[in-house]
């Protein structure tokens, strides 16, 4: 995700492939670790991927990946986090409910970040502007390198029988090679 400068000397950060593959009853998230500022990079092996075990369909928990800004994401979390609680077992409706409250309250609505959830029945991006978004290909990338990661996951389903957690391991690859704001160093995280 890119998050501009809104003054001259702000710093510019980019930062995040976040990739999420889904192939039949199994599901994955990938993320990358790397953080860039300005022209350097700060951290390589950030975390940007979670499971949320305690909630979700048949114990089976949720993953979570977020491409923006750190302390936005983890705000969002939260708050998906309690939407979870009051819906548990129901991710669409906790996303849908995150993404209302998102898009209408003023504070969040500057809120620099961007969503993926998924469970054993459904893979969801969630948006400031109010989207909730479920892929008819299965597959969810975010991110600077998202691109890159979406288009070699669909690649890799299109032409190979390989899992989730594989596709997302490889489109991970893919665009750590290609974006210069990612790298290699990929936490994975997968249900079956």
């Amino acid at each position: 995700m890119i998050r501009m400068p809104s003054k001259r000397n702000e710093l510019e950060i980019r930062s995040t492939t976040v990739l999420c593959v889904r192939r039949g009853e199994q599901v994955a998230i990938a993320g990358d670790g790397q953080v860039t500022m300005n022209n350097a990079v700060a951290k390589a092996d950030a975390i940007k991927v979670r499971r949320l075990d305690e909630f979700g369909t048949g114990g089976k928990g949720v993953l979570v990946g977020f491409a923006g800004a750190a302390a936005d994401a983890f705000a969002l979390l939260e708050r998906f986090q309690r939407h979870l609680q009051d819906s548990p077992q129901n991710v669409k409706k906790a996303a849908v409910e995150l993404a209302k409250q998102w898009r209408m309250d003023r504070a969040l609505r500057r809120l620099e970040a961007l969503i993926v959830v998924a469970d054993a029945e459904v893979s969801l991006l969630v948006s400031g502007t109010g989207d909730v978004i479920e892929p008819s290909d299965g597959v969810i990338g975010i991110g600077s390198g998202g691109t890159f990661a979406t288009a070699a996951a669909r690649a890799l389903l299109a032409h190979t029988d390989q899992a989730p957690a594989d596709i997302c391991q490889h489109g991970l690859e893919i665009a750590g090679e290609l974006c210069i704001y990612s790298n290699t160093n990929i936490t994975l995280l997968s249900l079956d």
